[in-house]
């Protein structure tokens, strides 16, 4: 099995032709690594602390040859490559060490147990669909029934529990003691498909990066919409792929240690509050 062998596997799975127009899906760099034994490191964003853990890896006698991340690396066109910066030195590193960077982005949106997929299996949905079908059984988020009704409490609880956000935003006026049994769920930044999931008749839409007026129009819609955060709803979905790629061929694949959330929340001390 070599990488260019596994990629053309991937891609018949993940096809990187059902990707958005905006997107880049697909070879991010490619250093002459096609003829490797495919030795993976899967992470959520490809960042120069990942790059930086595929080399510490390889000095340590994994021989990681290939990056295989879910955000791309490049989105628009480069006017230059340069070292100093953060995809000039990606580039650099990835040439120097013979490291591959290779993303599944809005194709891995999609596919079962891609990033809507797997929400939908933390949560135990049943007779889940997508929410915006784009092939036969397959496209963007996924919505379901719970394998048992429980309050909106329970709900959030079994969010947390499963995917450990640093916090967790849910609509305002929503009542916790509610009874809860349809719920749609799309990884990443979802607000804009509210819309189709009010069609799909669900009481919850577990996603991320909402901005204010579209908890307003949530809630006017009679949507409780949560926000769980973009880092916590995407990467249960890359150690999913990590067994993917394994079942696929690669000789080993594992999970980052370096993919980052890029935000922190601040909980003032009480005793540090001054109040009138």
């Amino acid at each position: 099995m070599t990488i260019a062998h596994l990629i053309e596997e991937f891609e018949a799975w993940a096809p990187p032709q059902w990707q958005e127009s905006w997107d880049n899906c697909g070879w991010q760099i490619q250093p002459g690594v096609l003829a490797a034994m495919p030795q993976v490191l899967v992470c959520l964003t490809p960042t120069l602390a990942v790059m930086q853990e595929a080399i510490a890896l390889q000095q340590a006698g994994t021989p990681i040859n290939l990056i295989v991340a879910h955000h791309p690396l490049i989105f628009s066109p480069l006017k230059s490559v340069q070292r100093g910066e953060a995809i000039g030195e990606m580039v650099h590193l990835s040439m120097a060490h013979g490291i591959g960077v290779y993303t599944a982005h809005t194709n891995f949106d999609q596919v079962p147990d891609g990033t809507a997929d797997v929400l939908a299996q933390l949560l135990q949905l049943q007779t889940v669909a997508p929410i915006v079908p784009t092939q036969p059984t397959v496209g963007y988020g996924r919505v379901g029934n719970l394998s048992q009704p429980m309050s909106l409490r329970q709900l959030l609880a079994k969010i947390q529990q499963q995917l450990a956000p640093p916090d967790l935003i849910y609509s305002p006026e929503a009542d916790l003691t509610q009874t809860v049994e349809r719920v749609a769920v799309l990884g990443g930044s979802g607000a804009s498909f509210i819309g189709d999931v009010v069609k799909t008749g669900a009481q919850v839409y577990l996603t991320s990066d909402c901005k204010f007026h579209q908890f307003q129009e949530a809630r006017d819609r009679g949507l409780i919409l949560v926000d769980a955060g973009h880092y916590a709803t995407e990467r249960p979905a890359c150690e999913r792929l990590v067994a993917k790629l394994m079942s696929l061929g690669a000789a080993t694949a594992r999970l980052s240690d370096r993919d980052e959330d890029f935000r922190q929340f601040f909980t003032a001390n009480p005793s540090l509050v001054k109040t009138a």
